[in-house]
């Protein structure tokens, strides 16, 4: 995404849309989406500078207090295109509940919209950024899991089946741009390719100990013949004996 020049809310210099603080009074500068028009702009304008639109209010009254599940912080609820999402401002996560993410994940509009809010990168070490830490849901408080969307998006985000995702900053846009490249549908295709192999295998399984049974029923079935065959040989043994003997 191409850095802009957009003004300061807190002290109106220009700035680009790629630093994360104002170099002049020390805002942080993330950036969200215009609800009209997609387009970028600070956190904390009042109006789009492209369309002029009226910025979407923050809702943190209309949502009950949640913490962040990284910061320990209160989030705030933010409005992305239609859909509300809680944003920490301090490690600029993201958590999205059930619905709202289905909702992104269906319509190219949301889809839009997270890819308009996207902010950038921090600069510097992300050492800390690579480790692995298992973080409660800030639902219910249990320990969420980390999977890889789509079993091959290579984003590893974190889930409480029951209620939402928490992703890390950055995370939701790349699962958009995963999307957008048509990676669910590869993901689905490779899915079905796994089943079909599955089916398969199992159904060689099965017919393999068909196999396995029906040889061991007709080697019975033989060993039945052989039985019968000596019983049957003893008893003319037998019989020709006592013929002999009463002779």
């Amino acid at each position: 995404m191409n850095a802009e020049t957009l003004n300061c809310p807190m002290c109106g210099a220009a700035t680009s849309t790629d630093e994360p603080l104002c170099k002049y009074c020390g805002a942080r500068l993330a950036t969200i989406a215009c609800a009209s028009c997609f387009g970028m702009m600070f956190l904390g304008s009042k109006h789009c500078p492209r369309c002029g639109a009226a910025a979407a209010a923050r809702e943190s009254g209309s949502l009950p207090v949640r913490s962040c599940p990284r910061c320990r912080t209160e989030m705030q609820a933010v409005a992305v295109g239609s859909t509300t999402v809680r944003e920490c401002e301090r490690c600029l996560g993201l958590w999205v509940d059930v619905p709202s993410f289905e909702k992104i994940c269906a319509d190219r509009e949301q889809q839009a919209a997270v890819l308009g809010a996207a902010s950038p990168a921090p600069r510097g070490d992300l050492s800390e950024r690579g480790k692995v830490r298992y973080s409660p849901c800030p639902e219910c408080t249990q320990l969420m899991n980390r999977i890889n969307f789509a079993r091959c998006s290579g984003v590893i985000v974190d889930i409480c089946k029951g209620h939402g995702s928490w992703f890390d900053r950055d995370e939701l846009t790349r699962i958009v741009e995963f999307i957008r490249a048509g990676g669910l549908a590869t993901a689905r295709a490779k899915e079905k390719v796994a089943i079909e192999d599955e089916r398969r295998q199992l159904r060689q399984e099965k017919l393999s100990g068909d196999r396995s049974r029906t040889s061991l029923l007709d080697k019975g079935d033989d060993d039945d013949d052989h039985r019968t065959i000596g019983i049957t040989t003893g008893i003319a043994s037998a019989r020709g004996l006592l013929k002999l003997l009463l002779d």
